[in-house]
Formats: C-alpha cells, structure tokens, sequence
C-alpha cells in the first residue's frame, strides 16, 4: 500500500489510544494494510471473504475489551481461526506478519501506555492463539522447559526466576 506523506498525519504529535474512536481508526488502517499484504492479504480476501465493514464493529469489541478492558466481546475468537486454519493453515510466517503489520500500525499512530498495552497483549494473544491451533494449550507456561524456549525465540516477555525457599 503507497501512502502520500501526510497520511497518517504528522508523527511528531502522536496521542495514546484513549477511547473507542482511537481503537476504530487503529484498526480500519491495520486491515487496509493486512488487506493489501501479499502474504496474509489473501487470507483475509480470498479465503475469509471479510467484509470489513461488517466485521469492524466486531473487531472494536475486541480491541476495546482487550486495550481497555471494557467486556464489550463476547465471542470466541479462537474457534473463528481454527475454522480459518482448516481452510488455510496459520503458521510461523503468517503470525509473524500479523504481529509486524499490528505493530507498525500501532506505532505510527499511537504513543502511550495504552498503544504499548496493545502491542504486548497483541503478542500474547497471538503466541496463544498459534499454541492451540498446533494443538498445544494456550499457555506460555506449560512447562519451564517450554517458557525457556519460548522466551528464547521470543513468543514470551520474559521468564522469571522462581523465588528461592
């Protein structure tokens, strides 16, 4: 997608996201990019056949429940992209672009805590959202051994040491 300068604004006055207005805008522009994305565009497009406008109040339920705790969503997230994984298996390469899409998106229109909690919840939810559909437990914290793996590559904030005794 090409972009006119200008057209996420000017950058050098960036707020934090503050109500549901902020999480609408957010994500109308992070799926005109996703749509437009040569590898998870199709996913969207030509599989899901989203209808953006159908699905944006949907999303901003979600993102405002998630960002601001609001309890506005009330679906299941999950079972929508296990159906979505049947069709078109979800894997490394498609999370990976999803979170890099996300958080771009939220940086060049966002700075704060708020817009900082979006990202690090956007992280866990999909590291979590990708465990289950390998059939795993949505659970960083299965094991030690699994939140030091996932820590070193990454799918965890940190890992911290148990207390001692």
């Amino acid at each position: 997608m090409t972009r006119g300068a200008g057209d996420l604004g000017d950058l050098t006055d960036q707020r934090d996201l503050r109500d549901r207005d902020d999480i609408a805008r957010l994500v109308r522009e992070f799926y005109a990019r996703a749509f437009d994305d040569p590898l998870i565009g199709p996913i969207f497009t030509d599989i899901a056949h989203m209808d953006l406008e159908h699905h944006l109040p949907i999303m901003c339920d979600f993102w405002e429940t998630v960002v601001f705790q609001t309890g506005s969503y009330r679906r299941n997230a999950f079972t929508l992209h296990e159906a979505l994984n049947r069709r078109a298996p979800l894997g490394d390469a498609e999370f990976g672009r999803w979170i890099e899409l996300w958080t771009a998106t939220v940086d060049d229109l966002f700075a704060g805590e708020s817009a900082e909690r979006a990202k690090v919840r956007a992280r866990r939810i999909a590291s979590s959202m990708q465990r289950r559909l390998a059939g795993g437990s949505g659970s960083a914290l299965e094991t030690i051994v699994t939140r030091e793996r996932l820590a070193a590559a990454g799918g965890i904030d940190e890992v911290r040491e148990a207390p001692a005794r």
